[in-house]
């Protein structure tokens, strides 16, 4: 019973501190709002279309736009404004557009774009995650600006790896086409040396493929998907990279660059721990409804001793006429 009222508590209390998290800075609300509006219209057009895996691609945005204001909240960080704009426009843009509007298809350099922006991103976060240690009062240690820059390159690159992972397993396991084919018209390849040794032989030209006997019609080679791959990791790299350079700079002139303080989160003061605040005052809240409860029979009871003894008087005055 105490564990079900503290899950309880702790929802409420949770609840109430994303409220005032998510309209703390209000250029950032106004964006989350207007990108949550437009999910939810993206919604119900596809439930009404029957196309329930963009529903809950669209359930699934509308959860991924609240996680940076659940990130400031659990762990106690400060999210520019900046930041978190980039971010919920990023989540957007990656859902939506690119997947349900099928940008992706639409505009070849979109996930090129997405995946520079999500190397920039993973770097800032991974920066901000050894600043934040580093600044740290319970730490005994100071790391170099160099090993911050590097540790925040290695964070955003296994980001990265590990996203291109998952789009490999989901192409093998679930026959999905995340990894995206390309058309070449040239190929290298040791299989194709008539001799059987290891130098590779190059066809050169090709306009049209065959497989089976019929022809593909793309006008070209089908790479399945090594293009693609590389592509993502190498713009992951530019965009990691840009980012170190640019933290190893900020963490050397300690906080001087601008951009940087706009990207690189902080941790949150006091009175801005939305969390805490938001515990004191449902306890609060609670106290006093349970003082009030408290009091209530006590105003029934004095009544009552009131009610009581005006029937006694009552009572009590025709006997004394009668005398």
């Amino acid at each position: 019973m105490k564990e079900n009222k503290k899950k309880k508590h702790w929802f409420k209390n949770l609840g109430a501190a994303l409220h005032m998290e998510l309209r703390e800075h209000r250029s950032s609300f106004m964006v989350y709002f207007i990108l949550r509006i437009l999910v939810i219209v993206m919604m119900v057009l596809q439930l009404l279309n029957r196309n329930y895996e963009n529903v809950f691609l669209c359930a699934l945005t509308l959860l991924l736009l609240v996680i940076p204001s659940l990130v400031q909240i659990t762990f106690k960080v400060e999210l520019p404004t900046v930041l978190e704009i980039i971010i919920l426009v990023f989540i957007f843009a990656a859902e939506i557009l690119g997947e349900i509007s099928e940008f992706y298809l639409m505009f070849p350099f979109w996930d090129t774009v997405l995946h520079t922006m999500n190397g920039f991103l993973a770097a800032a976060i991974g920066f901000s995650l050894v600043d934040l240690l580093n600044r740290s009062e319970r730490t005994v240690f100071s790391l170099s600006p160099l090993f911050m820059a590097i540790v925040a390159f290695c964070f955003s690159m296994t980001i990265g790896v590990i996203w291109e992972f998952f789009e490999f397993g989901m192409d093998q396991i679930g026959g999905f086409d995340m990894q995206k084919d390309t058309v070449i018209h040239t190929i290298s390849s040791v299989m194709l040396n008539p001799e059987g040794r290891n130098v590779p032989f190059t066809i050169r030209g090709i306009t049209e493929t065959a497989v089976n006997g019929q022809e593909l019609g793309l006008g070209g080679y089908l790479d399945i998907g090594l293009i693609d791959t590389m592509e993502d990791l190498i713009v992951n790299f530019i965009g990691a990279l840009v980012f170190s350079v640019i933290g190893f700079f900020y963490v050397k002139n300690r906080g001087k660059g601008g951009i940087v303080a706009r990207l690189v989160p902080r941790r949150k003061q006091r009175d801005r721990d939305f969390l805490r605040i938001a515990e004191e005052y449902i306890q609060a809240a609670e106290e006093a409804r349970e003082e009030a409860k408290e009091k209530e029979p006590d105003k029934k009871q004095k009544k009552s001793s009131q009610n009581s003894g005006a029937d006694v008087q009552s009572d009590a005055g025709p006997v004394a006429d009668e005398h």
